[in-house]
């Protein structure tokens, strides 16, 4: 077998992106096309990584998974160390990480957190979850900045704040998904204040409490993340305020819904998304569009 080359590298992360991450996809489609490829190095790893933890089925044991995802944490830190890859993956990755200067512990923020997917079911406070998603949302924030350019240090807590709406986001339209898998990420503290049970699968006035409840906080982080939206340049700023457009319209979708994210998994349809993303590509304004005036104080 040839070796994989750089451009096909970076079509495989491309590849993964548009499969598993929509509207991740669509919204690098406002992004300067020189940016994109780096975007979709990163999705690309993340996927990678997550693959091992879940793909390989909860009834292979832990340690096998937890072997499989050290292994590539080694191949990766050693690749980095080297410069360049063999992995049809991790090649682009590699170019990604040395050209934009990432730092490499946002990697060994990340892994820490996929491993603790692999033993740790559920969170008792938001603390505990915000733990756990330092590395796996607050830090894909952080290695976006240096291809985003921001204009300012200060973006970088607001960043952080955009990572983790985005994963509560998906926590809040994904609650059958990971129960399947035997996960609970709303805190149990959270649960316990407002009686509800997510394992009964039905929604009830305490679940659609707790769902109102963590929706505001959802809301809060995507009002801080405006604030560093605002100090991206503008050809940065297209594609980043796509996605947070597009994602926070899920938590408008839950609600439509009744809070019932047990009997189907709520979605932003396609042609949404391209409409999004061919509007503020073109420059134009978008009814109901964030603006970023101060920053508010954090959940």
């Amino acid at each position: 077998m040839s070796p994989v080359t750089l451009e096909q590298s970076y079509e495989r992360c491309r590849q993964l992106n548009r499969r598993y991450g929509t509207t991740y996809y669509w919204s690098t489609k406002a992004l300067p096309r020189v940016k994109r490829h780096h975007v979709h190095a990163l999705y690309g790893f993340c996927r990678y990584a997550d693959d091992i933890v879940d793909d390989l089925g909860s009834d292979a044991p832990v340690d096998v998974r937890a072997k499989a995802l050290a292994g590539f944490g080694d191949q990766f830190f050693a690749d980095l160390d080297t410069g360049d890859s063999d992995d049809e993956v991790l090649k682009a990755v590699v170019h990604t990480v040395r050209a934009f200067r990432i730092d490499p512990d946002c990697f060994r923020r990340f892994l820490r957190s996929m491993t603790m997917d692999l033993s740790i079911a559920s969170y008792e406070t938001w603390d505990d979850l915000l733990g756990y998603m330092d590395g796996s949302a607050a830090v894909i924030g952080e290695m976006m900045l240096p291809i985003l350019e921001p204009l300012s240090p200060a973006a970088q807590p607001h960043a952080q704040d955009l990572g983790n709406a985005f994963q509560l986001t998906n926590f809040l339209r994904d609650v059958a998904e990971d129960l399947d898998r035997g996960r609970v990420y709303l805190p149990q503290e959270d649960l316990r204040r407002f009686g509800a049970d997510p394992w009964s699968r039905e929604v009830t006035p305490e679940w659609a409490a707790v769902m109102a409840f963590e929706i505001e906080r959802c809301r809060s982080l995507y009002r801080s993340a405006d604030v560093g939206i605002a100090l991206l340049p503008p050809s940065s700023a297209k594609g980043i305020r796509a996605a947070r457009i597009l994602y926070a319209g899920i938590l408008e979708r839950i609600e439509a819904a009744g809070y019932d994210v047990f009997s189907q998994r709520v979605r932003v349809p396609l042609w949404r998304k391209a409409t999004t993303v061919g509007r503020l590509a073109a420059g134009g304004a978008l009814a109901g569009r964030p603006a970023a005036t101060r920053a508010p104080a954090r959940p």
